[in-house]
């Protein structure tokens, strides 16, 4: 059984915040999210394949994938890598198919003993409606399937 994804949307607020922990050691945890031959193993719900166009894990560089599910439909994701330090990565997060609306995001890896991780993230949005349309678009069902994921990419590491 997989730990627990926690995602907390508090009403009339533009933020999500989320947090798990993994069975791995932290360096483990940020190699899957910054190596982009891990990322597409894990990134996403069961039932899309992702696409790589551009992964460049420092400030200033730029990240773009797509999603695709099996009726050939693409879902297309972009954003800017702002800092990236050994405990944080913060970036922007926009999605093709709602230009303009773009959140500002930081995820913190900690050490939670006994060899595992905490993840954190906080999404900032522009607007409660945003952060709301995010929210019900499936996205804490794509984040638990993706985190799923993760763990098996984990474990093989």
């Amino acid at each position: 059984m997989s730990n627990p994804t926690i995602v907390t949307a508090q009403p009339g607020v533009p933020f999500v915040e989320m947090e798990r922990e993994f069975d791995a050691p932290v360096a483990s945890v940020i190699r899957a999210y910054t190596d982009p031959a891990l990322l597409i193993q894990w990134l996403g719900p069961y039932r899309l394949e992702m696409e790589i166009k551009e992964y460049d894990v420092r400030p200033g560089g730029s990240w773009h994938y797509v999603h695709t599910d099996q009726e050939g439909n693409a879902y297309e994701f972009r954003g800017v890598f702002h800092s990236v330090t050994d405990d944080t990565i913060v970036q922007t997060f926009e999605f093709a198919g709602a230009p303009g609306h773009v959140s500002l995001d930081s995820v913190t890896f900690a050490d939670a003993g006994d060899g595992r991780t905490r993840v954190s993230s906080h999404s900032v949005f522009q607007s409660v409606e945003a952060r709301d349309g995010m929210v019900e678009s499936g996205m804490e069902s794509g984040i638990t399937q993706g985190y799923e994921r993760l763990d098996t990419v984990l474990a093989g590491l």
